[in-house]
């Protein structure tokens, strides 16, 4: 925290924002866990689905979203309202 103390307004909130893009990133690799990528029908040209069936359930990365969210609010939330040095 002490850390957090030194930074100025405009560091924070680049802090905040890149925080949000790692949240974003993990919450795309957790959301899709066991579900099939690239191509799996044989002609590229073919016109069936090329995602097939799995992942996860539609509640459960609702859930992962709604964590994620939260986190970055209130890590947010604490960032922003740390008291300054300056």
């Amino acid at each position: 925290m002490n850390r957090l103390r030194r930074l100025g307004r405009a560091e924070r909130i680049v802090l905040v924002v890149a925080l949000g893009v790692a949240l974003e990133a993990f919450g795309s690799f957790l959301s899709g866990v066991g579900s099939a990528a690239g191509w799996v029908a044989y002609a590229p040209l073919s016109q069936g689905t090329l995602i097939g069936p799995g992942g996860l359930h539609p509640w459960v990365r609702l859930f992962i979203w709604l964590v994620l969210t939260i986190v970055w609010a209130v890590a947010s939330i604490a960032i922003l309202q740390a008291p300054t040095s300056e």
